[in-house]
């Protein structure tokens, strides 16, 4: 593991490190993912932070009513409008691997070119929307995406994902973190 660059005291817990508190959370995640994530580690040094972002990513795909291949665009979407190469990563694999998101969309997203699929870029461009107003999309984003088949009720999903996103995103800012050696295929450079 590298060193954050914020963080002077602050390192990535290891399990042989850990409190019970963050020993139990790490547990948890290794359990449902079957490994514990580099980003996780940073996240256990404040086991609320943590705990909190699990429960709420967990809430998004089981509540947001979203398709998996939908999920993974709304986090590749925040992610990239924050920088955060490590969940760019970590999406891209899921989308790729997982969740369906055909491979032009992967693409189209990774390169900044648009979206060919009008209800994905719908999707997209309201998440960014959301994003990057802080919560006050335009009027023209809003209509478009329950044009394309949305609700008002995924306009609260996709803020739920969003700040879902900013924990692991910031998290990743401050300590650095590398890519797990399962995500490096879509390692951004």
């Amino acid at each position: 593991m590298t060193e954050g660059y914020l963080f002077k005291e602050l390192r990535p817990v290891q399990s042989d490190d850990a409190t019970p508190a963050q020993a139990e959370l790490l547990a948890q995640a290794e359990a449902t993912v079957g490994f514990i994530p580099n980003m996780y580690r940073g996240m256990a040094n404040l086991p609320g932070y943590l705990d909190t972002y699990l429960h709420g990513y967990g809430l998004f795909r089981e509540q947001g009513g979203f398709s998996p291949t939908e999920q993974e665009i709304v986090f590749l979407a925040v992610s990239k409008q924050n920088g955060c190469n490590y969940c760019i990563a970590a999406h891209s694999t899921l989308a790729a691997k997982y969740s369906g998101v055909p491979k032009d969309v992967l693409e189209a997203i990774r390169s900044d070119s648009p979206i060919q699929d009008s209800k994905l870029a719908a999707l997209y461009a309201m998440t960014v929307d959301i994003h990057d107003t802080r919560g006050h999309p335009s009027p023209a984003t809003v209509k478009a995406f329950i044009e394309a088949g949305y609700s008002e009720k995924e306009i609260l999903a996709i803020t739920l994902a969003v700040s879902v996103k900013i924990l692991s995103n910031y998290n990743n800012h401050y300590f650095d973190t590398p890519v797990d050696e399962v995500f490096s295929a879509y390692k951004v450079e």
